[in-house]
């Protein structure tokens, strides 16, 4: 059962590290793709799976070196795990399912153009990263793996990449609405007390 729970954690941890990667080739093309007639998923899908291989074929002779093996670590990781669902449900609220895919950053003239700053998004700017970031310490938490630590610091270093090309696109769709809005709420830790 560990080595099952190990393999799932390395899997999941892998696609979970890819998706800053997968908004990169997005926010930091977002006029090409808005300037082409056809859906960029049609080739930003592909290459996030190829991302995905890559990684899985680089990480794969280090998947089964834990750096301690105790039961009792999955109490925490359960915890981290509830605590992302709730975030990505919190995150889902104000958010279309277009807003949440991208849509209105890739698809020239998408009617869906509008800055969401109540719910989740008054104390944190970007709640589904922070969602992100708990699941994939919560495997790593579970498994011990060191992979998989490898793989939360990798994807938080892309990830704050991608976050500030983000919030520079973000700026110049909103303009000071955005920066008012930056200035007050924190990009991932978020805002405890008001």
């Amino acid at each position: 059962m560990l080595e099952v729970l190990r393999t799932v954690g390395w899997l999941v941890c892998l696609v979970y590290s890819t998706i800053p990667f997968f908004w990169l080739l997005i926010h930091t093309r977002a006029d090409y793709w808005r300037s082409r007639k056809r859906s960029p998923y049609f080739i930003v899908l592909p290459l996030w799976i190829a991302m995905w291989i890559v990684l899985g074929f680089l990480t794969a002779p280090w998947r089964h070196i834990a750096l301690y093996t105790v039961p009792w670590t999955w109490i925490p990781a359960v915890l981290l795990f509830a605590t992302g669902i709730w975030i990505y449900s919190q995150a889902g609220k104000q958010f279309s399912r277009a807003q949440l895919g991208g849509l209105p950053e890739v698809v020239s003239g998408h009617g869906e153009q509008r800055l969401v700053t109540v719910g989740i998004r008054s104390r944190v700017r970007h709640p589904v990263y922070l969602g992100h970031l708990c699941e994939m310490m919560a495997w790593s938490i579970g498994t011990g793996l060191a992979v998989l630590y490898a793989l939360t610091a990798f994807g938080m270093l892309i990830g704050a990449i991608m976050i500030r090309l983000e919030d520079a696109e973000l700026e110049q769709r909103f303009g000071n609405e955005y920066l008012a809005y930056r200035r007050e709420v924190p990009a991932v830790l978020p805002r405890l007390r008001d």
